[in-house]
Protein backbone atom coordinates (compact mmCIF):
# COMPACT_ATOMS: atom_id res chain seq x y z
CA UNK A 1 0.00 0.00 0.00
CA UNK A 2 1.18 3.36 -1.10
CA UNK A 3 1.49 6.07 1.53
CA UNK A 4 -0.73 8.90 0.88
CA UNK A 5 -0.55 12.56 -0.92
CA UNK A 6 -0.23 14.71 1.59
CA UNK A 7 -2.27 18.00 1.41
CA UNK A 8 -0.82 21.44 3.16
CA UNK A 9 -3.71 23.12 4.62
CA UNK A 10 -1.29 25.78 6.58
CA UNK A 11 1.38 25.84 9.71
CA UNK A 12 2.68 22.77 8.75
CA UNK A 13 -0.76 20.56 8.70
CA UNK A 14 -1.81 18.34 6.35
CA UNK A 15 -4.29 16.10 5.61
CA UNK A 16 -4.62 13.21 2.95
CA UNK A 17 -5.66 14.22 -0.60
CA UNK A 18 -7.53 11.34 -1.59
CA UNK A 19 -10.22 11.70 1.50
CA UNK A 20 -11.19 15.43 0.36
CA UNK A 21 -14.88 16.31 -1.31
CA UNK A 22 -15.25 19.76 -0.85
CA UNK A 23 -13.41 22.95 -0.96
CA UNK A 24 -15.37 26.09 0.28
CA UNK A 25 -15.05 29.06 1.32
CA UNK A 26 -15.80 30.07 5.25
CA UNK A 27 -18.44 32.80 4.93
CA UNK A 28 -22.03 31.46 4.22
CA UNK A 29 -24.32 30.65 6.35
CA UNK A 30 -24.89 26.79 5.31
CA UNK A 31 -21.08 26.19 6.00
CA UNK A 32 -21.60 27.87 9.43
CA UNK A 33 -24.24 25.41 9.92
CA UNK A 34 -21.88 22.75 8.99
CA UNK A 35 -19.15 23.97 10.69
CA UNK A 36 -21.59 23.98 13.82
CA UNK A 37 -22.79 20.41 13.19
CA UNK A 38 -19.18 18.84 13.11
CA UNK A 39 -18.24 20.49 16.21
CA UNK A 40 -21.38 19.16 17.98
CA UNK A 41 -20.42 15.09 16.44
CA UNK A 42 -16.65 15.70 17.45
CA UNK A 43 -15.97 15.53 13.98
CA UNK A 44 -14.25 19.60 13.64
CA UNK A 45 -10.76 19.46 12.58
CA UNK A 46 -8.95 23.20 13.74
CA UNK A 47 -5.79 23.40 11.47
CA UNK A 48 -5.91 27.67 11.60
CA UNK A 49 -3.63 27.79 14.76
CA UNK A 50 -5.53 30.68 15.79
CA UNK A 51 -6.61 32.58 12.85
CA UNK A 52 -9.33 33.40 10.98
CA UNK A 53 -10.69 30.58 9.19
CA UNK A 54 -11.22 31.65 5.84
CA UNK A 55 -11.57 27.96 4.07
CA UNK A 56 -13.67 24.78 5.26
CA UNK A 57 -12.24 21.00 3.89
CA UNK A 58 -15.26 18.64 3.71
CA UNK A 59 -13.89 15.33 3.73
CA UNK A 60 -15.00 11.58 3.30
CA UNK A 61 -15.25 10.79 6.71
CA UNK A 62 -17.86 13.32 7.48
CA UNK A 63 -14.89 15.54 9.58
CA UNK A 64 -14.76 19.10 8.73
CA UNK A 65 -11.32 20.36 8.76
CA UNK A 66 -10.94 24.29 9.04
CA UNK A 67 -7.84 26.18 7.33
CA UNK A 68 -6.89 30.36 7.68
CA UNK A 69 -5.03 29.47 3.93
CA UNK A 70 -7.60 31.32 1.18
CA UNK A 71 -9.66 28.62 -0.63
CA UNK A 72 -8.08 29.52 -4.13
CA UNK A 73 -4.99 28.67 -2.42
CA UNK A 74 -5.98 25.28 -1.18
CA UNK A 75 -7.42 24.61 -4.64
CA UNK A 76 -4.17 25.45 -6.13
CA UNK A 77 -2.63 22.89 -4.13
CA UNK A 78 -4.62 20.12 -5.24
CA UNK A 79 -4.80 20.83 -8.60
CA UNK A 80 -0.60 20.76 -8.36
CA UNK A 81 -0.80 17.83 -6.28
CA UNK A 82 -3.13 16.07 -8.87
CA UNK A 83 -0.80 17.01 -11.76
CA UNK A 84 -3.07 19.57 -13.28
Amino acid sequence: MSAPTLLNVGFDNAIALERVIAVVSADPSPIKRLREAASRHQKLIDATNGRRTRTVIVTDSDHIVLSSLQPETVVQRVLELKGG
